[in-house]
């Protein structure tokens, strides 16, 4: 049977004059996965904080299981300032490590006593030494190794002082001291702000075979997905709770507030009829029948009446159409010029030709810190190639996202940003604004005292104004509540141009992307599709790349060869199979461009009922799909051939 681990009865906050939430009440489970969902403002950070025992709550109870240990990871993250990465990550062990601290000091003191003082001495050292044991005290190094190396700190971070940590490391590090704490409730607010996908699956793996508890805070629904298993929806200050993970619960609360709405337009409906009864025999023979009626109806509990959070109303509408290749990339080498002294330039990405058509949505993705971002801003001409070239097509006019929006002048407001910069009137930029959630005098806020959530939601109105027809988008969905994402999204699939984004958002990805580009190794490799596409891919790729024995006898019974010894390949053999990558590429690279022009002359000859053109060109368009799937697994096979051979022979 379910243990219940902790109780929340009638939970109610208030700032001020403002309440936050009232009459909130639900219970956890041990080993329940929640997801607790609302958009920004709605009080999900003060309500861990609450249940955490940080902050207090104005009215309502919290019963908690006998002993029960809580761990809470704020947003912000806090550590000592002298501690370094390996220490604070240890932290999470303190009563531990104080254990065992107290273990060799008392090996110290039997060390220099003898007779009852000794004894004394061991058997209080054989109590610590089983609570030092029970509590995986001899593990704990090994333990934090893997909790850092799982989100992205290897061994040449261990001894890096806390300070000299970016804001993303830090997030990183929080989350890593709050998994190695092994609470019995694990409360997380945003844990997966900075993360870069690999960290993501990695935490989504490490929380899915956890055995504890935790309600977790996140806009990222690819996770809440994949994690959660129940959804806590706190909006309008109250919380409702749907048995379900993000995308099923969607469906739930869509069918709880249409079956809401009926109610509720039932109930108006009665309350209108018993109104006119009353006006019309209030003071006729059927007078005490209305007062009874009155009576009755001032008594009645309303429904109240669903209401939905305002979301954002926008539409990028491209100016010019651009020619069909909207950008291309000729022996691009992207990084920065010497600098500090040094002789040489730093290197990023060496860039195989690539290009982009009209109508392509390409997401560009790989761990932090590789050079995605550099490479936007040298797609629009921030930062100059160290070698080679990047050409637009005819017709092209890019606009860029900037994910730290360095576009937006701190000094200015929200209105004088729009209309300084582009013709039109205040009213016309206040209209606009009001489709971005801006209202009253939030248009005259400073930009430099907006939440980044506004901050992205004024960039995100800049780009609307620029009338581009290719977008180059970094990281748009940072600091977007879901409700904002989603609206973000359609906004985007019916965009009429083309777009290059960046971005950690695999549900965004899944949604618009048809290429995805992987930054790796210092290049990019292409693969078409959307995320689960390209996860598809990778799985083939490593599937190909297991030695035989790994992947199973085959069906047929016939002896298969032995596999060859890995090691290094030798650099004739390399250079061969670098030289057959390039030919897969360009032969996938050729294929592709053909399907595009079939696609063009099959929708030509459709819209025309050319019916002999249309069977001619399916089939061609059937041959060539056929050998572009040929291709791929060439390439796919040359590829891993190539990572395989690139593997040491153990000594």
């Amino acid at each position: 049977m379910p243990v219940t681990i902790l109780s929340v009865h009638n939970l109610t906050k208030h700032f001020g004059a403002e309440e936050i939430f009232s009459g909130v009440t639900f219970q956890i489970e041990e080993r329940q996965r929640v997801a607790l969902v609302g958009v920004n403002g709605a009080g999900k950070s003060t309500l861990l904080r609450i249940l955490s025992g940080s902050e207090a709550p104005d009215d309502g109870t919290i019963t908690t299981q006998a002993g029960l240990r809580i761990t809470y990871q704020a947003q912000e993250a806090h550590f000592n300032p002298r501690h370094t990465v390996r220490e604070a990550a240890l932290d999470a062990f303190h009563q531990t490590r104080r254990i065992g601290a107290e273990l060799a000091e008392l090996e110290a003191q039997m060390a220099r006593t003898s007779g009852a003082e000794l004894d004394a001495l061991l058997e209080r050292y054989g109590d610590l030494r089983t609570r030092f044991e029970a509590a995986g005290g001899y593990e704990l190094e090994h333990r934090a190794e893997q909790v850092l190396a799982g989100l992205g700190f290897g061994e040449e971070h261990y001894d890096t002082p806390v300070t000299h940590l970016s804001g993303g490391q830090k997030t990183r590090l929080a989350l890593a001291r709050a998994l190695l704490a092994d609470p019995d409730l694990l409360l997380l607010d945003e844990p997966t702000n900075h993360l870069d996908l690999a960290a993501l699956e990695w935490l989504e793996n490490f929380l899915r075979s956890w055995n504890r508890a935790v309600i977790v805070v996140s806009h990222d629904r690819y996770f809440l997905d994949r994690v959660t298993e129940r959804t806590l929806d706190l909006s309008f200050g109250r919380l409702e709770d749907y048995p379900a993970p993000y995308t099923r619960y969607l469906q739930l609360r869509e069918e709880r507030r249409e079956r809401l709405r009926k109610e509720y337009e039932a109930q108006q409906e009665f309350i209108a009829r018993t109104e006119e009864f009353i006006r019309r025999y209030k003071a006729g023979q059927r007078a005490k029948e209305a007062r009874g009626r009155a009576t009755r109806l001032a008594r009645l509990e309303r429904i109240e009446q669903p209401r939905d959070h305002a979301t954002l109303h926008v539409r990028l509408g491209p100016g010019l159409r651009s020619g069909k290749i909207v950008l291309s990339t000729h022996r691009l080498t992207v990084g920065y010029p010497p600098r500090d002294g040094n002789r040489e330039p730093t290197v990023l990405l060496q860039v195989p030709d690539l290009s982009i058509e009209r109508g392509d949505r390409v997401a560009l993705i790989g761990p932090n810190g590789i050079g995605k971002t550099s490479f936007l801003r040298t797609v629009v001409g921030e930062l100059k190639p160290l070698t080679g070239r990047i050409d637009f097509g005819v017709s092209v006019k890019p606009a860029y996202y900037a994910q730290g929006h360095e576009g937006l002048d701190p000094e200015k407001t929200v209105l004088s940003t729009l209309i300084e910069r582009y013709p039109m009137s205040e009213e016309g930029a206040r209209t606009l604004l009001g489709r971005f959630l801006f209202s009253g005098d939030d248009v005259f806020k400073p930009v430099g005292a907006l939440s980044g959530g506004e901050r992205s939601r004024l960039a995100l109105a800049k780009l609307t104004l620029e009338q581009a027809n290719f977008l180059v988008l970094d990281e748009p969905t940072n600091h977007l509540d879901i409700a904002a994402r989603e609206a973000l999204e359609e906004v985007l699939a019916d965009f009429d141009g083309t777009i290059l984004f960046v971005s950690h958002d695999r549900y965004l990805i899944d949604r618009l992307a048809t290429h995805v580009w992987v930054v790796e190794d210092g290049t990019i490799r292409a693969y078409q599709g959307n995320y689960g596409d390209y996860l598809r891919a990778r799985e083939r790729a490593a599937a190909a790349a297991e030695p035989a024995p790994a992947r199973g006898r085959q069906s047929t019974g016939t002896t298969q060869p032995a596999p060859r010894q890995r090691g290094r390949l030798a650099d004739a053999e390399r250079r061969r199979l670098q030289q057959q990558l390039a030919a897969a590429e360009r032969t996938i690279s050729r294929l592709e461009q053909r399907l595009n022009e079939l696609s063009d002359d099959l929708a030509l000859a459709t819209i025309e009922q050319d019916v002999e053109a249309i069977a001619r060109l399916g089939q061609e368009y059937e041959a060539v799909q056929a050998e572009l799937d040929q291709a791929y697994a060439a390439w796919e096979a040359i590829g891993a051939h190539l990572d395989e051979g690139a593997e040491a022979v153990p000594s």
